[in-house]
């Protein structure tokens, strides 16, 4: 087994390796051809459908390779493990299908449906372990006990073996994908999945770009290959959760330094967007991560590919409930959602007025909220009003302009979305 004291360096065979392993176990996820996606950019766009997985996400490559290369006294002894979705499942998969007893520890935010899924995977392997407080908490519980119990740790990403699993979608691609492929565009977050895969193409297929995609609000691979160095980011937005790691990992940061041929960041706003075109025009159900880098081949591109293009859509584990905050993200990151905070005179009359002076027939009030102070002569209200299409924002504003109304438009930084979202 590799430890952190020793020279080993993961090659192409080790990914070759673990793709034997995994052969009786993961799926060999299709690769489908997008319409939407080729028309809007140009070229054919290909989904690589990961989202269709065992557990619905790629994690479980990298978890079940992991614990099925320990030793018989390594397994005895049992694994250990900190996640808030797609790696618990991972885990406790493999658990239950290698019979080694496992310790899963959880953020307490974590849903009730996914406590409930880990369980029914885990089939009796995997004993869950709440922690109060947030992911970085649980990670640092388990290692703890990892080193108390003498258990072995098994990390969603920082490791040989886990990015060797992770790695083992691109031996499915080299058997799908075009021969004139011009890229392959890959979600990052601790950098597991995009440095297995980054490696074995560039060694067996080396004129294939791989580009690795970051959210805006945790591009923690930008910041260490602009330092040289893994930096820990000074906060990290949390909404594509499965990519929202505030550093690299200290094994996968090397890897993707030679390896990777770019990276693009996207606002999550962009990111939203596409999930929500992939559910109405493929029926696919992405997670936000999943969305990432198909989000990317839309308007992120750096050049115009002189191929197809191959986008990862890395997991499917995605809660309904969270659909309606996609779909505000996504409307205001396309220009067609804006808020403004609008003064009104307590008097009858002042709405009507305002929607008849102000408001085309094709703009809707989508939110509004006042409550009549008695004690005032006039009262703010927040309005949110949804828009045909982004430039009629310029015709809105100057209706605003020249009514006798005081509007203030919120910025889309504003501590008020809290609120909403």
């Amino acid at each position: 087994m590799w430890d952190m004291d020793s020279d080993f360096q993961l090659s192409a065979k080790d990914i070759d390796e673990a793709a034997k392993r995994l052969a009786p176990i993961a799926k060999n996820t299709p690769l489908e051809y997008s319409p939407r996606l080729s028309e809007e950019v140009g070229v054919p766009i290909y989904l690589k459908r990961e989202d269709i997985q065992l557990c619905r996400s790629f994690k479980v490559r990298g978890a079940y390779n992991k614990i099925a290369s320990l030793t018989d006294s390594e397994a005895e002894r049992g694994v250990v493990a900190a996640s808030a979705g797609n790696h618990a499942q991972g885990v406790a998969y493999a658990c239950a299908a290698l019979k080694i007893r496992g310790k899963i520890f959880l953020p307490s935010n974590t849903p009730r449906q996914k406590r409930d899924r880990i369980a029914t995977i885990g089939d009796g392997w995997v004993e869950q372990i709440i922690v109060d407080g947030t992911f970085d908490a649980a990670n640092a519980q388990a290692m703890e006990v990892s080193k108390r119990e003498n258990l072995v740790f098994v990390p969603a990403y920082d490791d040989p073996m886990v990015i060797a699993g992770q790695g083992t979608i691109a031996v499915d691609l080299a058997e799908q994908i075009p021969a004139d492929t011009d890229c392959v565009l890959l979600p990052m977050g601790g950098g597991g999945l995009a440095a297995g895969i980054a490696l074995w193409l560039k060694t067996m297929r080396p004129s294939i770009k791989v580009i690795g995609v970051e959210p805006e609000g945790a591009a923690s691979i930008k910041a260490a290959l602009r330092a040289g160095k893994p930096v820990s980011l000074d906060q990290v937005d949390n909404f594509v959760d499965g990519t929202a790691v505030g550093r690299v990992g200290d094994v996968t940061f090397p890897i993707l330094r030679e390896y990777l041929d770019d990276v693009i960041v996207i606002p999550e706003g962009a990111v939203c967007s596409e999930m929500l075109d992939l559910y109405h025009s493929e029926g696919i159900i992405a997670e936000p991560a999943g969305a990432l880098a198909s989000a990317a081949a839309r308007r992120y591109l750096p050049r115009i590919p002189n191929g197809p293009v191959i986008a990862l859509v890395s997991g499917g584990n995605n809660d309904l409930s969270r659909y309606a905050e996609v779909q505000e993200r996504s409307l205001r990151h396309e220009g067609l959602r804006h808020y403004f905070l609008v003064t009104f005179p307590q008097e009858p009359g002042a709405l009507l007025g305002f929607l008849r002076d102000v408001l085309a027939e094709d703009q809707d009030i989508i939110h509004f909220e006042y409550t009549k102070k008695n004690n005032r002569d006039t009262g703010p209200a927040l309005v949110g009003i949804d828009l045909a299409r982004a430039s009629d924002i310029h015709q809105l504003r100057r209706k605003m302009a020249s009514s006798p109304l005081h509007v203030e438009q919120v910025p889309l930084d504003s501590e008020i979305f809290r609120l909403l979202i």
